[in-house]
């Protein structure tokens, strides 16, 4: 035990003071010149330029370890850097590095394709460089803890033998789901749905789905089959959203996200039945595994000016199922005449009122445009 905590220790003391390499890639020389100057001028950043695809293949190979993070650029000649970006992710030493687009390109169709294909931050020209520093530290705090999930990961390994036990994880923890489409980690989520909102794209939904018996499941089940249960779940989410390629985030507690960007191609209670059919049919490989039921919520719009509230608008979703959820499971246990007549005390009454005067509060505070209309 003794020497499993001073290898820890070891890997640990390796990362302090240690800079983020950044390999930034773009067409326009001056914006890298800037990018170089600015950035390493930090002291914690060691940046590196490619002006193509093809040189910054080529400055990738010559490394002797992968870089920490990428800057990529959209429109560039020969190969984009959206091609580029999900290249990069078939390569096993950068499936989990951060990859910020820095480009002019701000059309939403631009970022649902950047994020779809790895990306997890979004910038465009012309940017703000305490943005981009912002970003940038974001984007550093994701590799310490993928640094620490790895450690953590080698450490059990290690531990296996000693301990008998297998890495566990919270009821809550938004755990991350690879290897299907349009599905991305909570915090890119966050980040395309704080994109789209610096965009001032208006016309998107929040929906939110939940396993309802979850908590059973969890308790249920070792973390292997909980994971391929999430991970089944959200292969049929994807199945189901194809069509209109809405982006899905796993946000922990059996809750998954979508966002659609027409009010018709938002997830809705009819689809509920089709939806639970296609996760059961894909759960049929794995004959171990309990069946799953699914809520689908009311659709929350995203039509916000400021990221907050297009953060709000996932929360409402979230509010939106679990309230489904709840209601769900009066009518099974209840009567349904006892439903019907059951009052609603003054109480609850007057919290809802407050709840509601509250959030009109917040809205009306961060959305200026929604304040002068009043």
């Amino acid at each position: 035990m003794e020497q499993v905590r001073k290898w820890v220790w070891e890997k640990m003391a390796k990362n302090v003071h240690k800079k983020t390499r950044v390999l930034a890639v773009d067409d326009e020389p001056s914006i890298l010149d800037l990018l170089q100057t600015a950035l390493n001028a930090l002291g914690t950043y060691d940046v590196t330029t490619a002006t193509s695809v093809d040189q910054a293949i080529r400055t990738m190979e010559a490394q002797d370890k992968p870089f920490d993070c990428l800057l990529l650029d959209i429109q560039m000649p020969e190969v984009n850097g959206i091609t580029f970006c999900r290249e990069v992710r078939n390569l096993s030493d950068y499936r989990k590095t951060p990859i910020i687009m820095l480009t002019a390109m701000a059309d939403r169709d631009y970022i649902d394709r950047a994020f779809a294909a790895g990306a997890t931050d979004y910038l465009t020209k012309p940017f703000d460089f305490l943005e981009l520093r912002s970003r940038l530290g974001t984007a550093a705090m994701l590799i310490e803890e993928q640094s620490r999930a790895r450690s953590s990961i080698e450490v059990a390994k290690k531990l296996k033998d000693e301990l008998e036990t297998n890495l566990q994880f919270s009821l809550e923890d938004p755990i991350a789901i690879e290897g299907v489409d349009n599905v991305l980690g909570y915090s890119e989520f966050e980040n395309y749905v704080i994109q789209l909102s610096q965009g001032k794209l208006f016309n998107s939904f929040a929906t939110a789905v939940k396993i309802s018996n979850v908590g059973a499941l969890y308790a249920q089940l070792h973390s292997t089959g909980f994971r391929q249960i999430l991970q089944d779940t959200a292969a049929g989410l994807s199945r189901l959203t194809r069509k209109e390629g809405n982006m899905i985030c796993y946000r922990g507690n059996g809750v998954f996200l979508t966002i659609s960007h027409r009010r018709n191609s938002a997830l809705h209670a009819g689809v509920e039945l089709y939806l639970n059919q296609i996760v059961a049919t894909i759960l049929s490989r794995h004959t171990e595994l309990p069946d799953v039921h699914l809520v689908v919520g009311e659709s929350a719009p995203m039509r916000s000016i400021t990221k907050y509230g297009a953060l709000y608008a996932l929360n409402k979703a979230v509010e939106q199922v679990e309230s489904r959820v709840v209601q769900e499971h009066d009518r099974i246990s209840l009567p349904a005449h006892a439903i019907a007549n059951r009052p609603r005390s003054s109480a609850q009454a007057h919290l809802e009122r407050r709840a509601y005067e509250t959030i009109l509060d917040d809205l009306l505070r961060d959305e200026p445009m929604l304040r002068s209309n009043q």
